[in-house]
């Protein structure tokens, strides 16, 4: 069928559509599919508040992330949260999470880390190496599924939660891939779970270990998880104790960018190998569909690095530091709602007691490593 240019008549115009009233039409797309899941995770965050009021020893990830696994379990919520609640819990998981990030880095000074003299952080990027080498080779050889064996390890190696979120932002997976959002919910509640142990266990293990009020401090630090978990385990040994631990821990959560940019070039390297070898084979490119592959550098790392360089300027008030630590948790809590609603607890179980294992000896792994590290640099 041909048109006919020349009679204006013959022209076909086609007006667009005027939205009905009250169709919400005029909402842009993104708002309207995100808004739905982005309302139930904020419902979540405040509930993670108040029982993390009610039970201060109970860190308010943690309960962010069970909160969310159980909203996914519910038999009233549960069509929510697999339908119209998924494009919005998903954004959660991602956005809100890589905003997280970029605050975290307003906790990390460059003179604090100098200041503590190039033995501490040689010994602290040991333990690191150690650690993650380590508990990703474990992993590994007790066939935990997907990327499992590679976020365990970030989580207890780095910083927890916040680590294991940073890493699953550089794999270049696709925004709604749920296998991965199991997996970084399920590694963030084991790395949770073993981080409030320690906070029971280490105190009692400093006397009979032989360790002095400073080993004491940076043994935690070099080994407890979360920043919260290593507060809370190394004020029981006094103020001297506590100074070293945040510091000692502040330079593990430096090592955060120079791993996350390993990880990020290591996806990049075997996307493009893949797609070189399904050219070769006469086969379509590997390529996301988004089109999109990892990048080099992601965008919240750099993020990241400016916040750090911000404090290292020393120019922000503490008041403006308080107000960002507070941000941060508040948007990595509504981030772990949404991760944890990606959980099926079904297929957890069936890997369940391998995860275990993994968990208890990736916690004595970490340690030991630091422990030992600890004994040679003090």
């Amino acid at each position: 069928m041909t048109l006919d240019t020349e009679n204006p008549r013959s022209r076909t115009v086609r007006q667009p559509a005027k939205p009905s009233p009250g169709s919400g039409a005029s909402t842009p797309a993104p708002v309207r599919r995100n808004a739905p899941g982005l309302a139930l995770a904020a419902i979540g965050l405040g509930l993670a508040e108040g029982v993390h009021a009610l039970l201060p020893g109970v860190p308010m990830l943690t309960v962010a992330v069970v909160l969310g696994v159980g909203a996914a379990h519910l038999p009233g919520a549960r069509p929510f949260v697999r339908g119209r609640g998924r494009a919005g819990l998903s954004t959660a998981g991602k956005r809100l999470m890589r905003a997280g990030i970029v605050l975290l880095g307003l906790k990390l000074s460059i003179g604090d880390v100098i200041g503590l003299g190039w033995e501490t952080v040689a010994m602290v990027l040991g333990v690191v190496l150690v650690a993650f080498f380590g508990i990703w080779w474990l992993g590994r050889k007790l066939g935990l599924p997907g990327d499992q064996p590679l976020l365990i390890a970030t989580g207890y190696s780095i910083c927890g939660a916040s680590a294991i979120s940073a890493v699953s932002g550089a794999l270049g997976k696709e925004e709604d891939d749920e296998r991965l959002a199991a997996d970084v919910a399920t590694s963030v509640a084991l790395v949770t779970l073993c981080g409030t142990l320690a906070i029971a266990v280490l105190p009692l293990l400093q006397h009979p270990l032989g360790l002095d009020t400073v080993q004491f401090g940076r043994w935690v630090g070099a080994g407890v998880h979360d920043v919260g978990q290593v507060v809370a385990t190394a004020q029981t040994a006094g103020p001297g104790a506590l100074g070293e631990a945040v510091l000692v821990k502040l330079i593990r959560v430096a090592m955060l960018a120079p791993l996350v940019a390993g990880v990020a070039v290591a996806c990049g390297r075997r996307a493009h190998e893949a797609a070189a070898d399904r050219r070769a084979a006469g086969e379509a490119s590997s390529t996301p569909a988004s089109g999109r592959r990892p990048a080099v550098v992601p965008l919240f790392l750099i993020g990241f690095l400016a916040m750090t360089a911000l404090r290292s300027t020393g120019l922000l008030p503490a008041a403006a530091l308080d107000a960002a630590a507070t941000a941060q948790e508040l948007l990595l809590a509504a981030a772990l709602f949404g991760l944890g609603t990606a959980v099926h607890l079904p297929t957890l179980a069936r890997s369940g007691a391998r995860t275990a294992v993994l968990g208890l000896a990736s916690w004595v792994v970490i340690a030991a490593a630091s422990y030992g590290g600890v004994l040679l640099t003090t």
